[in-house]
């Protein structure tokens, strides 16, 4: 693993893959924006150009810099241009048997130095290892959302990651000016494990019939000095999402402290799913 990374790719062209590939591009980095329809692939693109126009309008950014950042992401939709990457950054959908497949495929295209990483918030990065050639080249490379603004990285290890994985992806994540702290494979990781029961527990609060929705987010922004309630911050993730990482942590620990309350996956089941649907613990326009 002596090639220096200068190439990554990103698979998923959606919210997290088109801020992670306008970072890399942003901190100097070639970038190829991967997805199953290049209109998918040219639509995240789109995304990047709007949000950077934002900042050369609020003068954070010279024209030329945008220029410049925009010309170093190319669209795709050809598995087979992981033969040019080397770091390779999965931004899927959070199913582990899609990301087998494309974890099998980026296997047999990438060159035998390329780094595989994903950028799952809760699966085993052991697991998906397991689907490659190149166990000890596969790591979790979980970024925050939106990735742009968040300094986090959590980068993961896998049973077989080797150190060289690690400190290649941990550099690359310096370079793109976050802060990378070492995670070892359990589920949720760190981020996850900690704030899903938080969100969980605020949830039984609402089931409980404790204290409604408004002053429970008040008490955990005025009393510990959270800058968004956790049923503000549910409703931004995504219910389903959070119903989902409970899921798997249930499943994952097999202890009952994880279990996800009934209220959430009412919830879920009515397609109450928070911003994105209108409706969750608050009422969106």
């Amino acid at each position: 693993m002596s090639k220096k990374i200068e190439h990554v790719m990103v698979i998923g062209a959606g919210q997290m893959g088109a801020g992670i590939a306008q970072v890399a591009a942003m901190n100097g980095y070639t970038v190829t924006l991967h997805d199953t329809k290049m209109e998918l692939a040219e639509k995240g693109i789109a995304g990047i150009k709007k949000r950077l126009e934002r900042d050369v309008a609020k003068e954070r950014l010279s024209e030329s810099d945008l220029a410049r950042f925009l010309r170093l992401i190319q669209p795709s939709d050809q598995i087979g241009n992981a033969e040019h990457a080397d770091l390779i950054i999965e931004a899927a959908v959070e199913n582990m048997a899609i990301k087998k497949n494309i974890f099998a495929q980026l296997d047999s295209f990438a060159p035998k130095h390329a780094v595989l990483a994903t950028n799952t918030s809760s699966l085993p990065i052991t697991e998906l290892a397991a689907a490659t050639s190149r166990p000890e080249k596969v790591i979790g490379m979980h970024f925050m959302n939106p990735v742009p603004v968040m300094k986090l990285v959590e980068v993961i290890r896998g049973l077989q990651t080797s150190d060289a994985a690690f400190k290649a992806v941990e550099a690359v994540a310096k370079a793109m000016k976050k802060t990378p702290v070492e995670v070892n494979d359990f589920p949720g990781f760190v981020s996850n494990r900690i704030l899903m029961p938080m969100i969980n527990e605020a949830i039984f609060t609402v089931y409980e019939g404790v204290s409604t929705p408004e002053d429970i987010d008040n008490v955990m922004k005025l009393g510990m000095n959270h800058p968004m309630g956790p049923l503000t911050l549910a409703d931004f993730i995504g219910l389903d999402t959070c119903l989902y990482i409970m899921e798997v942590l249930h499943e994952g620990f097999g202890d009952d402290k994880y279990r996800p309350c009934p209220l959430l996956r009412k919830y879920v089941n009515a397609g109450w799913l928070g911003k994105k649907t209108g409706r969750g613990f608050y009422v969106y326009d």
